[in-house]
């Protein structure tokens, strides 16, 4: 068993798990105030809840896009785990091929979701991340990394919007009863809800098109569970993709 760790602008989600199960799945805030003791001390009192001991894990894993706090969460769990901790990047194997203009630029959370989906799901495939950012990502039928789009987040989205225009408020995101609001609130939760599904379904068209044929699309991320039951295509929801990644990856490091 081991630990995998995928820190994300927003949340850090954590997770223990094995070839045969995921133990549990997690997230805390990122914070880049935290010192490493601190953030040692957060997921201690999580692998707490659900009794698992620091020496019940054989190594842990990162995957970060917050370059501020990597080195930090790495040496965290090295107090936990007594050991080194794999970051996924330069140096460490994932097996992916990347065609992209600058491999080097591909976020590590991509690298991870697409080298899950390879192995869980039948090519092609897209897979979106709905995060901070909505990342949706192609994988064409030879396996090969060849792409993606990046669109703000929901929460993004809806932030903005309310930032910027005075005379609306936070709402929750609950789909309305009906797409044609009839008050200032159901108008702005349709347009958010029910706008990034037809946005997410408009997308996939658009993949397919240059894919040359159907994929299998798959959505993981804090906010697919909201927006994914709203699309019209079929989209299997996965949150534990990018955990099953890093345990790939890990796998594929082992000495």
């Amino acid at each position: 068993m081991i630990l995998a760790v995928d820190v994300g602008n927003t949340n850090i989600v954590l997770g223990c798990l094995d070839k045969d199960r995921t133990y549990f799945v997690e997230r805390l805030s990122t914070n880049r105030q935290k010192t490493e003791l601190e953030y040692a001390i957060d997921i201690k009192n999580v692998l707490e809840i659900y009794k698992i001991a620091p020496g019940d894990l054989e190594g842990g894993i990162i995957s970060s896009v917050v370059p501020q706090i990597t080195g930090i969460l790495r040496r965290s769990l090295e107090k936990l785990l007594h050991g080194s901790v794999k970051v996924v990047g330069p140096g460490l194997k994932t097996g992916l091929n990347i065609q992209m203009d600058n491999p080097g630029q591909l976020g590590s959370d991509l690298v991870v979701g697409a080298v899950a989906a390879i192995a869980e799901y039948p090519v092609p495939l897209i897979f979106v991340d709905m995060g901070t950012a909505t990342t949706i990502a192609a994988v064409d039928e030879h396996k090969n990394y060849i792409g993606g789009a990046i669109l703000p987040g929901v929460r993004t989205s809806l932030d903005s919007l309310v930032a910027r225009a005075a005379q609306l408020s936070q709402v929750s995101l609950e789909p309305p009863k009906r797409k044609i609001g009839k008050n200032t609130m159901e108008c702005l939760r349709s347009g958010i809800i029910y706008g990034n599904a037809a946005c997410i379904d408009g997308m996939i068209d658009r993949f397919e098109e240059e894919l040359g044929r159907k994929a299998t699309v798959i959505a993981t991320g804090g906010m697919a569970r909201v927006i994914v039951p709203q699309c019209r295509r079929e989209i299997i929801l996965d949150d534990d993709l990018l955990l099953k990644g890093l345990l790939v990856i890990y796998e594929k490091n082992r000495k």
